[in-house]
């Protein structure tokens, strides 16, 4: 099954989250770039991708990755690295009382 994904006036901060999904790992837009576009983006999916995120960006056997694809049909490039991640931790939930 190919990975795909394709919008119309699209910018480039709403992209971050359907890859961030792909990763498994957050994903941030430090372009600098505005504006909408349309975009199309086919890639085969790698099974050492999902929570725990990239566990090496070899090239799936029969098909771009989604690194290659982003690079080759966008001409964007992703950069793993170590940043603050904002988490919001719940210490205590109780259910509500009927009134």
């Amino acid at each position: 099954m190919r990975g795909h994904l394709g919008g119309r006036k699209v910018t480039l901060r709403n992209l971050t989250s359907p890859l961030a999904a792909q990763l498994g790992r957050p994903v941030l837009d430090e372009t600098g770039v505005q504006g909408k576009f349309d975009l199309t983006l086919d890639w085969t999916p790698d099974a050492n991708l999902g929570a725990q995120g990239d566990k090496g960006q070899a090239e799936p056997a029969d098909g771009a990755s989604i690194f290659t694809a982003l690079r080759e049909q966008l001409g964007l490039k992703l950069e793993s690295r170590k940043a603050p991640v904002e988490l919001l931790i719940v210490d205590y939930a109780e259910m509500p009382s009927p009134n």
